[in-house]
């Protein structure tokens, strides 16, 4: 069900946060559950089409939504009574992006013993490790055939109560989410405080993959860039350049970490506990870039940014 009317900033010790709401659509009459799809922007109900993807998909597109293929690997959880509920129909054409890494699939794929539930229900900060790998996968796939698919994280935050005998805890609490997977966007200009002008920013650069996903538990990823550059311009995440005589791809990291840069699902570039790095560059196909950062003994997924595009 789409709630509206509650957008709005809210202020609290000084500092604004923008509520804007969407819409994850499903058809509940389906069992088991697949097919989760994540609607923003489009500012109408929706789910009247959850029994057709691809239906679903051209009405967002229709209304001038973004549309995201939710948890599109996972596993279920029986002691939780939590199904897999993994995106299945791969014909449809369309969408805006996969949500690459989802935290609350993460807890499914780690927690699959009592025992081990119950570590990372007390200590979330060991469970994230990376996106599901199946999922960077399919990403690359389908990148590699030339589509523009854009990804996004999220927390899929429901904060579970779980009980057994005497023992009570409320499983990846709101703000251990909210410390975690973020979107970092990037938005033409700096926010306003206009709802409309600001909410209309927010949409455009998740409609035009202009973001990339940061594990800010380890270290904040802000300030992250990635771009790439020829003799007439450089680009920024998310658009398309021409390299007739090949360009520079420039990265820098707010910490330290071990960086790949990716073209067309092949690992071109790896670089070790390190911030900044330059290449050049000059096949056509996508570029995209992800880092890991030590973490609590291991490595651990930090930045996925998504893809720059280029031609010739």
């Amino acid at each position: 069900m789409l709630v509206k009317g509650v957008e709005r900033y809210f202020e609290k010790n000084g500092k604004k946060t923008l509520l804007l709401t969407a819409e994850e659509i499903h058809d509940q009459n389906r069992q088991p559950q697949k097919n989760h799809t994540l609607v923003i922007g489009a500012d109408v109900e929706l789910s009247s089409h959850a029994t057709d993807p691809q239906k679903l998909i051209d009405e967002v597109t229709k209304h001038d939504g973004v549309s995201f293929l939710a948890h599109p690997h996972e596993y279920d959880l029986p002691m939780f009574h939590e199904p897999d509920i993994s995106w299945v129909s791969w014909d449809v054409e369309g969408y805006t992006g996969i949500e690459l890494w989802n935290g609350f699939s993460e807890f499914k794929t780690y927690a699959r013993t009592f025992p081990k539930a119950v570590f990372y229900a007390f200590f979330p900060e060991f469970m994230a490790h990376s996106p599901h790998p199946q999922t960077l996968q399919k990403w690359d796939e389908l990148l590699t055939t030339g589509k523009k698919i854009y990804a996004v994280g999220g927390s899929d935050a429901h904060a579970l109560d779980f009980q057994k005998a005497f023992f009570r805890k409320t499983v990846l609490p709101y703000d251990f989410h909210f410390s975690a997977i973020n979107n970092h966007l990037l938005v033409q200009n700096e926010l306003s405080g206009d709802l409309d002008i600001d909410s209309r920013q927010v949409y455009s650069a998740l409609q035009n993959g202009c973001s990339f996903i940061g594990y800010d538990l380890p270290s904040s990823t802000r300030g992250f860039q990635f771009t790439l550059e020829n003799e007439d311009r450089v680009a920024q995440i998310g658009e398309s350049i021409q390299l007739v005589q090949g360009g520079t791809i420039r990265i820098h990291t707010p910490s330290r970490a071990d960086i790949e840069i990716i073209h067309n699902n092949h690992v071109i570039q790896f670089s070790e506990n390190t911030s900044v790095v330059v290449k050049n560059v000059t096949g056509p196909g996508y570029y995209r870039v992800q880092c890991k950062i030590d973490f609590l003994g291991q490595k651990r997924g930090w930045i996925y940014s998504n893809p720059i595009f280029c031609g010739k």
